[in-house]
């Protein structure tokens, strides 16, 4: 007994023999995009390390020092690699403090999403009947909504009832409220589907004659047969989460500038391009499109090996 156990193979075993890690193995894209989003969220996680300055701190800031271009343009200062801002900030702290709050808007958001995907999707799904209907025409009436229309409303009513200064306080939380409140319909839909396949068959019906509550099925056996799809759409959800951040924060509608996240950052030195400022915009906008399009290459890469249509022999 002891002997046949000890024979059975561990999970990390088990992992580096499935198709997913062969093909990761043979797919150089998708390794140097988890290699490129790995370093971006270590970055970010360290900024209070790494940073050679804190944003954050007035005391640190010299108003003097502003619009200084990056350490390969003359008339650069050694002391900041990437410049400053207008405000005399330096670039190289601001955007990693910056990708530490994009990324914190994306994840949370996402999380968000999920949970009220999934718990409206598997209810639909599993329930059917008015529920479903209920929850589904709930989806419609929520996707006829944009996100920039969404933060406009929750935006506006915290700003009146609450004050400017409250916004910007509570400015993160309330970012990752408004798109995942706005991206939540994309999960349950995709969760539903996958749940309308799963329940009609043999394993959930023997679950129900076993007498096993509704709410157990669903989570415990139904939820597990669909993940796949969930871990595709997060991927995709992600990016543009990030994305949707970057454009609410350029339009004021997202993080002041006095808290930087790399839309915010884009914005305020975008009034300086044609001054000749350009880093202050263009650099904080390529590492945007660095960590969306690692993402990006990351959910393609996942959503071919995860599809059942293609070969995995």
């Amino acid at each position: 007994m002891n002997s046949s156990s000890a024979a059975l193979p561990s999970r990390w075993e088990r992992f580096c023999d499935s198709y997913l890690f062969y093909s990761f193995k043979r797919d150089i894209v998708a390794q140097l995009s988890l290699a490129v989003f790995i370093a971006l969220v270590a970055i970010a996680v360290l900024a209070p390390w790494l940073s050679p300055m804190n944003p954050y701190d007035l005391a640190q800031i010299d108003i003097l020092a502003s619009e200084l271009p990056p350490f390969w343009v003359e008339g650069s200062d050694p002391q900041y690699l990437l410049g400053t801002d207008a405000q005399g900030r330096d670039m190289l702290s601001t955007i990693l403090y910056g990708a530490r709050v994009s990324l914190i808007i994306g994840f949370g958001a996402v999380a968000l999403q999920a949970m009220l995907g999934v718990c409206f999707g598997l209810l639909a799904g599993y329930l059917g009947g008015r529920i479903d209907a209920f929850l589904m025409r709930l989806a419609d009436i929520q996707l006829s909504f944009s996100t920039l229309m969404v933060a406009i409303i929750v935006g506006a009513l915290v700003k009146a009832i609450f004050g400017g200064a409250t916004f910007s306080t509570y400015a993160v939380p309330l970012l990752v409220l408004i798109i995942g409140l706005a991206e939540w319909p994309q999960y349950a839909r995709t969760v539903r589907a996958s749940v309308l396949a799963e329940k009609n068959k043999e394993y959930v019906d023997a679950a129900r004659v076993m007498g096993l509550r509704s709410k157990r099925i669903m989570f415990r056996h139904v939820l597990p047969n669909t993940l796949s799809p969930i871990f595709v759409i997060s991927t995709v959800q992600i990016a543009n989460a990030i994305i949707s951040e970057a454009a609410l924060s350029f339009l004021g509608l997202g993080m002041p500038e006095t808290h930087p996240s790399l839309g915010s950052l884009i914005k305020a030195g975008f009034d300086y391009i044609q001054s000749g400022s350009w880093w202050i915009t263009l650099i904080p906008g390529a590492v945007l499109v660095v960590l969306v399009l690692s993402i990006n290459l990351l959910g393609d890469w996942l959503r071919d090996v995860m599809n059942p249509r293609l070969y995995k022999g």
